[in-house]
């Protein structure tokens, strides 16, 4: 027996000689949790042992995240329930034991993050060894052992939220995780943007840092997440027809079913085969992930998949699909829900498909800025308060509420600065003739007074230079009307309600772009004669994509604004609007007749003069510009009726 011991320890020994000098072995995320990984019921439907089998699709995107793959940056664009954080756990198991160094996961706030700790990350560390082992303590009273930091062997795990540009700005990481980004806020408070601060966490380490973004969209325009997909190399899981054996990608339009939902298959793309659900298990287990963008940076990998996926077992069959579809058409709030978080798909609503900046661009008619149409009645005024500079937008109205655009202009200078106000007066005391010589005036003017600039607003109001100025801002219900009651904001030096101080009119932004935009959807299909809405072909492009700015969110019943996007022309074309709703002007309210008789004061102006040439009168029919900023001071201002203005 102790010669056997003799011969066998050196050999023994030997083994691990040439283990320990041996090439290390090359492993992928999805074996290191087929191996180490062990789900948990606190965070999982399915505990026990991980094997990556039972969902194909997720094999590759953890592949990606491995240290050799050369991949860079990963993007997740999944539907929920398929397994899209499992990838982003498993990935962080792998780095804390096979490749360590610095890692951050951050998600969209506080709560998620708490969230996230306890589903996720705690069971990580109880139930899969390999982790606990690399963790320097698991004693909770230990600082290097916190809820949003972890010191382990090698490098150091730090959990962030992106609800604060703080958390985001000093640590410098290898690994970036970054769970449901299509949460995050569009901008932080400094004005900062969380995505880009966040890329610029790995920045120290060009070779190997590792970027892994991961989410189910939201709405079309501000979705990271699909703006991150678009960027890659656009990969989507084909698999073959068990019939014919045409290798496609499974898409909501080729899900058919009965008119009593009691049955469901999927048409085959290339010759119609009827595919029913009980395939679908050896159609995904032969799938692959194939790209649709080859010519995109190398080493930005890009994946996007959908709900037709779901295994058996781990997530809806396709007819409780089909049944959810059903049950969702006719309510926008289920619609977006169905579309983010099943098809893994951005929302854009109905209306807004029909009004695409290009599309509102192709219909602008030839006619110049600061002239006006025929069917011009009535001019107002909209302006947007920046720091920098007032923006202002001009819209003719005419019978039934139809809009002209006559101008968008910008006044450079900060509106503190006397002279900024002093120009804006200038330009909307200028008339403006209407193509048949008539010629209007500007009858009131909507100026933004929100953000730093709020007391030069009043002030320049308070002065009546010109008519009908309205200091306003946006109404903070959703359901406000698109120009509300005003309301006494100044007090005396008593503290008291200053009667004589400046109204301010609260605007139902939301009220008023679903009128904007209906119209722009409605006139989409109309021909010239019939249209309603009308654009100058000297507007620049830039103003259709700011009117164009903002999508409707139905989960919140609110305009988001898209990424990147302008939304001054947006903005200020709402003020317009609000404006023309002025307690003195009313022309939302205006029947037939009362379009009949401006129509007959314009065009007294064209009256014969005593030499028998026509000859356009300098001022209409209106009160001088003089006259009417002393009655809309506020120490005299008082409601007009129709009778009064002449109608």
């Amino acid at each position: 027996m102790s010669l056997v011991c003799d011969f066998a320890s050196p050999a023994r020994a030997l083994r691990s000689m040439a283990r320990a000098v041996a090439p290390r072995k090359r492993q992928l995320v999805s074996d290191w949790a087929d191996k180490n990984r062990v789900l948990s019921t606190k965070g999982s439907s399915i505990a026990g042992q991980w094997r990556t089998s039972r969902n194909p699709p997720l094999r590759e995107p953890m592949d990606a995240c491995s240290t050799k793959s050369g991949v860079r940056d990963v993007s997740l664009m999944f539907p929920i329930q398929f397994g899209k954080t499992e990838v982003e756990v498993n990935a962080l198991g792998y780095f804390m034991t096979e490749a360590p160094g610095p890692i951050m996961v951050c998600l969209p706030g506080e709560v998620s993050m708490d969230k996230w700790v306890n589903q996720k990350l705690n069971p990580l560390i109880e139930e899969s060894k390999a982790v606990r082992d690399a963790l320097r303590s698991v004693n909770s009273r230990d600082a290097s052992n916190t809820k949003t930091f972890k010191d382990f062997v090698g490098g150091q795990l730090y959990l962030e939220h992106a609800g604060s540009p703080s958390r985001l700005k000093s640590t410098t990481v290898q690994k970036l995780l970054v769970d449901e980004v299509d949460e995050f806020a569009n901008n932080l408070k400094g004005g900062d943007d969380p995505v880009e601060m966040l890329d610029g966490r790995t920045s120290a380490f060009p070779a190997t840092s590792i970027r892994v973004y991961i989410s189910s969209p939201q709405i079309k325009g501000r979705s990271r997440i699909e703006e991150k997909f678009e960027k890659g190399d656009q990969r989507r899981y084909h698999v073959p027809c068990p019939h014919c054996g045409h290798m496609q990608h499974l898409q909501w339009a080729g899900l058919m079913w009965t008119p009593d939902l009691k049955s469901v298959k999927y048409i085959c793309q290339e010759r119609g085969c009827l595919i029913e659900e009980h395939h679908k298990t050896a159609m995904i287990a032969a799938g692959e992930w194939v790209a649709g963008n080859p010519d995109a940076l190398p080493g930005v990998r890009s994946y996007h998949i959908n709900c037709l996926y779901y295994q058996f077992g781990l997530g809806p069959t396709w007819l409780d699909l089909a049944r959810m579809w059903m049950d969702a058409q006719g309510d926008p709030a289920k619609l977006k829900t169905f579309t983010n978080d099943r098809l893994a798909e951005t929302w854009e609503d109905a209306s807004m498909r029909a009004v695409r900046h290009n599309a509102i661009a192709e219909r602008a008619e030839p006619y110049a800025l600061r002239e006006a149409p025929v069917g011009v009645l009535y001019i107002t005024a909209g302006g947007d308060t920046q720091d920098d500079r007032l923006e202002v937008t001009l819209v003719g109205w005419g019978r039934g509420m139809a809009f002209w655009v006559l101008d968008h202009h910008v006044i450079p200078g900060d509106p503190a600065h006397p002279a900024t106000f002093a120009a804006l007066t200038e330009y909307l005391q200028k008339p403006i003739q209407r193509q048949d010589g008539v010629v209007l005036r500007v009858e009131a003017t909507a100026q933004d007074m929100a953000g730093h600039r709020t007391d030069d607003v009043k002030h320049w109001v308070r002065q009546g230079l010109v008519r009908r100025p309205m200091a306003i801002q946006g109404a903070i219900p959703n359901n406000a009307p698109v120009l509300g009651k005003p309301r006494l904001l100044d007090v005396t030096y008593k503290g008291v309600t200053d009667k004589k101080g400046v109204r301010v009119y609260y605007v139902g932004t939301v009220a008023a772009k679903n009128w904007l935009f209906g119209r722009l959807s409605v006139d989409a299909d109309r021909e010239f004669d019939e249209r309603t809405t009308h654009f100058s072909h000297e507007l620049e492009p830039t103003y259709y994509q700011g009117l164009t700015s903002e999508t409707y969110n139905p989960a919140k019943n609110r305009y988001e604004k898209k990424r990147g996007a302008r939304n001054e022309p947006l903005d200020t074309f709402v003020y317009s609007l609000a404006a023309a709703h002025h307690p003195e002007l009313r022309l939302h309210r205006m029947r037939g007749i009362d379009w009949d008789n401006r129509e007959k004061q314009l065009l007294a102006q064209l009256k014969p003069a005593s030499d028998g040439v026509f000859e356009p009168h300098a001022e209409t029919p209106a009160q001088p510009v003089a006259q009417a900023a002393k009655q809309t001071a506020p120490a005299q201002r008082r409601r007009t009726t129709p009778q009064r203005m002449g109608w």
